[in-house]
């Protein structure tokens, strides 16, 4: 604890996204802690923000997204991917999909087997909980009073391809689920999405509206941090630019980065934190070895599959000028209809081969056959699914290329570079194909438009996915969470950066592996089981709430598949 006689504030926060806002909710609870919250960007306040159908805008735009791209993917040909991240009050929840899973409970045993002990699966079930209020109501898996919204848009209503999507896998020999998030995540189901009231329900809408006039929060837009101030290896202030100004503030208590897994691992490496060959390379002076600092870096990649749809059913006819007016004026009166739904309605999660345990392959199911920034892929009417491997077993890394904060970092997902993440592409592409042809899906399914059912070899496959596959926007890892003998961990299981006091990380890059799934919902469970540690109140008592998975998961990888009968 420091005793600088500068510190305003007893807790600094850096980053109003989706770890942040949590964040500054819980912590100012107590009217005793004085919270600074730090924001590069601006307000969310935007209608193009609010309206859920209108998800490519702010993505597209500068004012909102931070606008990253890795460097040359070696194993795609030199491609540069995309990397979206969040920019303002709310950071990445205000430009996502708005998709809510959570994950599977292998993913968080998976989390404590790799030594983030606490933070299995039982554990953080209550904080999913106590984050949530659930359109369904509370039961063993779901919350009921929670600050974030949680819904499933128009719930499939209007549309039937949605359900024909769903028909189809378990016609394939896949389980149908009717909660994802609650018992069952393998198979076929609805999907969830942080949409509250018609309305996008990012963490600042959820978390950070309704405390903003509280007396001990202050909130600072436009503020970019520069660095760390460390006196030794205690974290006492934040160096920043806000309005052309350089200011330094100083914490009482501690300095939290919630700023994600691009911006936290930077944010360490321009203060002297991580490994001396990269900091020696950017023109910084070391302050602490921590090499693990931007390594780990892990990421879902999907392809879109599309498909003529034979019946004008699609979303296609509703993507022209007229009919975006139309569904513009129905939301602003009412926050309902097509303006009120992210339009994944429905999913699925599948196993790519036997002998896997849970879920690895997800599915996004769309009524329409559109790029994303929401132009037609064709005329007439489609419709698509977007799937990719969720288990990579690639890593990649994010390292400072100078002490300049305005300078982007060095992205390397090194996507593909291991083996078993180009054979299971092999089986997405193959598995989605089966689904499809269902007889579920006979009176939509026209031509397949993309691959094409002219790329069928294990070859071709490599080469078109090489080619078209998109990152998913979920990095995380660059922070690990585990034991202090791990070379790579960064953070120990309080989020605290070993070695260091007074400075934790609490946001996606403290993940030790990626979960299967969009990484919204476990990034903010993970601030709010950090919002207890921080503050040393008692942790909720771990769930006993029981996860299925097949009981054959060894020797098949479905139920039953077509054909044994």
């Amino acid at each position: 604890m420091s005793n600088n006689k500068q510190a305003d504030w007893d807790y600094i926060i850096i980053g109003a996204g989706s770890a942040g806002c949590v964040l500054a909710n819980r912590l100012t609870a107590d009217s005793r802690n004085r919270v600074l919250l730090l924001e590069a960007g601006g307000s969310d306040k935007n209608i193009l923000v609010q309206m859920p159908t209108a998800l490519s805008y702010p993505m597209a735009s500068k004012t909102y997204n931070w606008g990253y791209h890795s460097d040359p993917e070696p194993a795609l040909d030199g491609r540069q991917i995309s990397c979206p991240r969040g920019k303002g009050l709310g950071g990445t929840s205000s430009i996502n999909g708005m998709v809510y899973v959570r994950g599977h409970s292998c993913d968080f045993d998976e989390w404590e087997q790799s030594g983030a002990k606490g933070w299995g699966y039982a554990d953080c079930l209550p904080y999913f909980q106590r984050s949530e209020t659930w359109q369904g109501g509370a039961d063993d898996y779901r919350g009921g009073s929670g600050p974030l919204g949680v819904g499933g848009g128009n719930n499939m209503s209007g549309n039937p391809l949605y359900q024909s999507f769903i028909d189809a896998g378990v016609q394939a020999g896949y389980p149908k689920t009717e909660d994802y998030n609650g018992y069952r995540q393998e198979g076929f189901g609805a999907m969830h999405m942080t949409v509250r009231g018609g309305i996008r329900e990012s963490t600042a809408r959820a978390y950070l509206d309704p405390v903003k006039k509280r007396p001990n929060l202050t909130v600072w837009t436009g503020a970019l941090v520069d660095r760390l101030i460390m006196e030794g290896k205690h974290a006492a202030g934040v160096a920043l630019e806000r309005s052309g100004v350089t200011t330094t503030v100083f914490a009482a208590k501690e300095i939290i980065l919630a700023a994600g897994s691009i911006a936290s691992p930077a944010l360490l490496q321009r203060s002297g934190i991580g490994a001396k060959s990269v900091l020696q390379d950017a023109g910084v002076k070391q302050v602490h070895d921590l090499p693990g600092v931007g390594e780990n870096l892990q990421d879902h990649l999907e392809v879109y599959f599309q498909f003529h749809c034979k019946e004008p059913v699609s979303l296609n006819n509703k993507l022209g000028w007229f009919s975006k007016l139309m569904i513009g004026i129905q939301w602003v009166l009412f926050k309902s209809g097509l303006g009120a739904t992210n339009h994944f309605e429905s999913c699925a999660f599948i196993r790519s081969d036997a002998g896997r345990k849970s879920p690895d392959i997800q599915y996004h199911f769309l009524p329409a056959a559109m790029r994303y920034d929401g132009t037609p892929s064709l005329k007439g009417h489609g419709f698509q699914v977007h799937v990719g491997p969720n288990k990579p077993k690639s890593r990649g890394r994010v390292r400072i290329k100078s002490a300049d904060p305005s300078e982007a970092p060095s992205i390397l997902y090194n996507y593909m570079q291991h083996p078993d993440d180009v054979s299971v592409w092999r089986q997405c592409i193959r598995l989605t194909r089966e689904i499809i042809s269902q007889p579920a899906m006979d009176a939509y399914r026209g031509d397949e438009l993309q691959p094409g059912t002219d790329i069928d070899s294990d070859e071709q496959i490599d080469a078109w996915v090489k080619d078209n596959v998109e990152s998913a926007y979920h990095p995380c890892g660059t922070c690990k969470m585990g034991s202090p003998d791990d070379p790579l961990a960064v953070v120990d299981t309080d989020c605290r950066v070993i070695g260091l006091d007074s400075l934790r990380v609490v946001d996606a890059s403290v993940f030790p592996t990626v979960t299967n799934g969009n990484i919204n919902a476990p990034t903010i469970m993970v601030a709010e089981r950090a919002s207890d540690i921080i503050l040393r109140q008692p942790l909720l008592p771990p769930s006993s709430a029981p996860s299925w998975i097949d009981e054959n998961w060894q020797t098949r990888q479905r139920q039953n598949p077509p054909g044994n009968t």
